[in-house]
Order: structure tokens, then sequence, then C-alpha cells
């Protein structure tokens, strides 16, 4: 199909598409409301089950924590230790809310996009699929959600605590401690910034709401009759009118958003009256985040730069910089005077180059497939580990010392090819301009990038790479003496021990990693249908019945589990 040309193709487009789309809303509506309520069961149910099972676990050991742990002062401690019951009595009732309305979000809108998306380009039997799209996928997924709730309670709870109260090395900072004498000044300021800010924000909110609606309508049926913007692929386009029908609750959605947000504003307000141990920098934070969220609306809508209301500075360090320029800038008159530049905004295109955080995931679970094959012929994992973390979920060959010489491996390849990003395959590099926007890999690219820049320097050899591998799976890499029977190239103890802090550091990274909660699951899916391939390859022998009874629990589950961890056409691994 063409995109329509002229006034009377784009209306006869429009007209045309009305009763497709009313049709199309309709079904997904039906199979909403019968697939809903039970998808809703299941992730309510289910998800408060395990969160108030293990509330009486979580409550003991995260005051069990504190308590023990060296990063906190004592004077944190005793006002932690007479805070917390609040929010842990909280716990059981907001995880409950929060399971009901996440569920029953979850049971309606997944019936209803997937089918229209079983219309889309691509998909044979469109017929088939609308009907039958969206029904047991989405109560398969609600028992995903579950799963990943039982793992982070059950595991990503605990390794955080684990870390809390790990002892402190002798190169650490302090512990975080807090001034007593700076507290009433802090809470007076919250409890005026408070009502102030959810007042105004919420009241700029509201203000702007019939813009941020109409602006909406008007870009979405723009793009709905000329095929423009995002809808441009694909020429019938139903999301189109499904988003012009749910507009209103994304609008809806963001006034709530502001409302929750104010608060922490206010909040915040008394962590600048603390941090900067002034009552008036607090009152100025409190003014200031108005219009810091009116200059953010602005933006967003496309209206008026900056905000008409006023900004005081709130940071000492802010105050004393403007009092430093001020002078020099008098100096400058007419054209020479400072003028602040925006920014240019990034366009479409640009926005649509930046790799996707599933595809990040996808490669290193594909990169832990591939090298845990060779791995498993080289003998370096064993049938016995494997079984061993299907059976109790852990074993640190696997879960750590896989997924470590995995990302050292790319570290290693990036820095030998003079990469300024991550080489992630032969046609794919990362860099911060396409690093995906997402908290968790934020977090990631900064370090690796270092670790890489380190490795650059160090020059690994292709020797010193392959006795590499059966150090990170087998050494315990605390020392360079450990090295010393291990047949490794270099007698450089400097080096074998910036290596080593590497190794460690990496290992770190993939600790933080498996508190994801898709990660356990994932992990374990990709260990499971490596130990069925080794039983089919002739690689383990399958006869003995513990092995039967491994095999066969793995048959169920990888026939059970949907195939999320195949890897996009765009990324493969070498």
């Amino acid at each position: 199909m063409q995109v329509p040309v002229g006034f009377l193709g784009k209306l006869w487009s429009f007209v045309s598409f009305v009763p497709f789309f009313v049709l199309l809303l309709l079904l997904g509506s039906i199979k909403a409301a019968l697939v809903g309520p039970v998808t809703a069961s299941i992730v309510f149910f289910g998800s408060s089950a395990v969160i108030i099972g293990l509330w009486p676990a979580h409550f003991i050991w995260t005051y069990y924590c504190v308590l023990k742990t060296e990063r906190i002062g004592l004077q944190l401690k005793i006002l932690t230790g007479l805070l917390l019951p609040l929010p842990l009595l909280l716990l059981p009732v907001l995880a409950s809310i929060g399971s009901l309305l996440g569920g029953t979000g979850y049971g309606v809108c997944v019936p209803l996009m997937a089918t229209f998306e079983a219309v889309g380009e691509g998909v044979t039997d469109k017929l088939t699929h609308c009907f039958t799209d969206g029904t047991v996928s989405a109560m398969a997924g609600a028992c995903t959600v579950v799963r990943d709730v039982t793992d982070f309670c059950f595991h990503s709870y605990f390794s955080f605590m684990d870390d809390l109260i790990d002892k402190m090395g002798d190169n650490e900072e302090a512990p975080l401690d807090i001034k007593l004498s700076y507290l009433p000044r802090s809470m007076v300021v919250a409890l005026i910034a408070v009502p102030v800010d959810v007042l105004l924000i919420s009241a700029v909110a509201l203000w702007k709401s019939p813009c941020m609606l109409f602006k909406g309508w008007q870009r979405l049926c723009e793009d709905l009759v000329g095929r423009e913007g995002p809808f441009l692929e694909t020429v019938c386009v139903p999301f189109a009118g499904l988003a012009i029908v749910l507009w209103p609750l994304a609008v809806i959605g963001g006034l709530l958003a502001s409302f929750f947000s104010s608060f922490f504003f206010g909040f915040r307000a008394g962590l600048v009256a603390y941090q900067e141990a002034s009552f008036q920098m607090g009152l100025a934070y409190m003014i200031s985040a108005v219009a810091i969220f009116d200059e953010y609306t602005n933006d967003l809508l496309y209206l008026r730069e900056g905000s008409c209301l006023p900004r005081p500075k709130y940071r000492r360090a802010d105050i004393m910089r403007e009092c430093e320029t001020e002078p020099a800038e008098r100096q400058q008159t007419g054209h020479h005077k400072h003028r602040r530049t925006l920014p240019r905004s990034k366009t479409f295109m640009q926005t649509v180059q930046r790799l996707r955080p599933i595809q990040i995931w996808d490669w290193f679970f594909r990169s832990c497939e591939l090298n845990g094959r060779i791995l498993l012929s080289e003998g370096l994992i064993t049938a016995q580990d494997m079984e061993q973390y299907i059976t109790n979920g852990k074993c640190k060959k696997l879960d750590t010392k896989l997924p470590c010489w995995c990302i050292f491996q790319c570290l290693l390849r990036s820095a030998n090819s003079d990469s300024d990003g991550l080489v992630i395959s032969d046609h794919v590099q990362v860099t911060t301009l396409n690093w995906p926007k997402d908290r968790v890999l934020d977090w990631l690219l900064g370090p690796l990038l270092l670790i890489k820049d380190q490795m650059k320097k160090l020059e690994v050899t292709e020797d010193e790479e392959m006795c590499l591998r059966k150090l990170i799976m087998t050494s315990k890499n605390e020392k360079p003496s450990d090295w010393d029977d291990s047949g490794f190239p270099s007698d450089d103890n400097i080096k074998r021990g910036q290596l080593q802090s590497i190794i460690r550091r990496l290992q770190g990274i993939v600790a933080y990693m498996s508190r994801v909660p898709s990660f356990r699951r994932r992990f374990i899916n990709l260990v499971k249908a490596m130990y069925l391939e080794a039983i089919e390859a002739g690689a383990i022998d399958g006869s003995r019945k513990v092995k039967a009874d491994v095999a066969d629990r793995c048959a169920e589950d990888i026939a059970g589990s949907c195939s999320s961890t195949d890897t996009p056409a765009n990324i493969h691994m070498v």
C-alpha cells in the first residue's frame, strides 16, 4: 500500500480505517475482559503470596543487617532503626495494591495490544492470530511475572543485604553517617515543602493537562491521516487509532505521576537543607522545584522556553560561581555578551539508532551460551556444575565466572580493536551515543569503558588470553601468587595483580547484574538448554537416575518457557 496523497486520499484513508479499527478494538476488549481477570488473579495472588510469605524473614533480616553493617554510622543506625518499621509494615499492603494494579493493567493491555499486532506486516494467518494472540501468552506472561518477583525476593534481596553486611576494606570510604544537629532544620523544611510543592506542582500539571491532551490528539491525528512520524513504516496502522483512544488515559497517568513525584520534590528540599546546612537553601529549592517542573513540561509540550516562575539558587557552589563570573560578564557588551545556547534536539532517526536494552541483554545471554558450550567441550564446565546449578540454583562457576569471562572477552576484543566503545559483534559497536537509555545499563557502561582502557594498556597477548580463560573459571584470583603454577606466560606480578583486580571487578558487576529479576530466569533456562544439548550430543551421559531426573525437569521447563533468549537479527556473537 502507498501513502495517501492529497486531501481526498487522506480523507478516504481515514474513513476506511475507522470500521477496521473499531472491530479490532471490540475484539481486543472482549479478549481483555475474558483474559484480564485470570491474568490479574495470577499476578495478584502469586506475587502477594510470595511477598507476604517472606515478609517476616525480610523484616527480621533487614533489621539485623542494618544493625550489623559497618557501612552506616551509629547515629544513622539509630535513626534508621526508629524509622524502619513504618515502610516495613506498609510493604505487604503496598505490594498487594501494586500486584493488583499491575496484574490488571497487564491483563488488559496485553490482549488488546496483541490483537492489533496480529494484523501487522509479516504476520501470516492474521484472522487466527487476532483471536488467539494475547490469551494463553498473557497468562504465561503473568506466571513469568510471579517468577521474577519470586527471584527478586529470594535472591536479589538477600544479595543486597549480603553486600550491606560485608566488611569494609582499608581503602573504602568512611561509614555513612548524619549530623543530628542538622535534622531539626531539615525536618521543618520538609514539613513545609511537601504540602507547598504538592499543591503547586499539581496545579501546574492540571493547568497544562488540556494542552497535553489536545496537542497529543493533534499530533496523533496528523500521523494517522498523513502517515508520518512513528506510523510511517506500516500504512495500515491500527495502533494510531488505539493511541488516540487511550491518549486521555496517558494524560491522567501524567497527572498522577506529577502528583506522586511532587512528594519527592518536597522531601528533597529537606535533603538540600541538610546538605547545605541552611534553612534558606531548603526553602529556595522548594521554590525552584516548581520552576524546574514547569520548565520540564514546557520542553515536553514544545511550549515557551524556560519558565516564568522564580528559580532561586539553592546550592552555595552555584552562588559562588555566579558571583565569580558576574564581573566578567559585565565587561561584555552588545553582541559579545554571553548567551546561553540550547543543545540541538535529537531527531527521530537519531533516536532509533540507539540500541534497545533487550538487545544488550540478548547479546549477553547469547555470549554466555556460546562460551558455555566451548568451556563444556574443554572440560572447564562439567555436568556436575550444571546439575548443581539446576537443582540448587547456585554454582559460582556458572552464575559468576562464566558471565565474567564473557564480559572480559568482549572488553579484550574492544581493546585490541582500538574501539571507542564496546564491540559486541562483527557489525555492532556500542558507545555513549547508541547505548540504551536504561538505568541498569547506564551504571554498567562507565566502569566497563574504564576497564577496557586499562586492559588496552596491559597489552594482553593471545597466549595470555587462552590462559586467562582457564584462570577465570578455576582460580581464586585473589593475589598474584595464585597464578604461580598456572602456566601464565607473564611473570610480571604488577600485570598479574592488575588482571586479577579487573577480574574481581567484573565478578562484582556480574553480581550486580544477577539482581535484575529476569536475569536468573533467563540464565537458568540457558543452563538447562545447554544441559539438554550436551546429553543429546553425547557429551554427558544421561543414563544415571539423577541425570535423567534433571534432564526431565529441564525438558519440561524449556518446553513451557518462551524462547526469549533468541538473538535479534542485527546482533550476532562472534
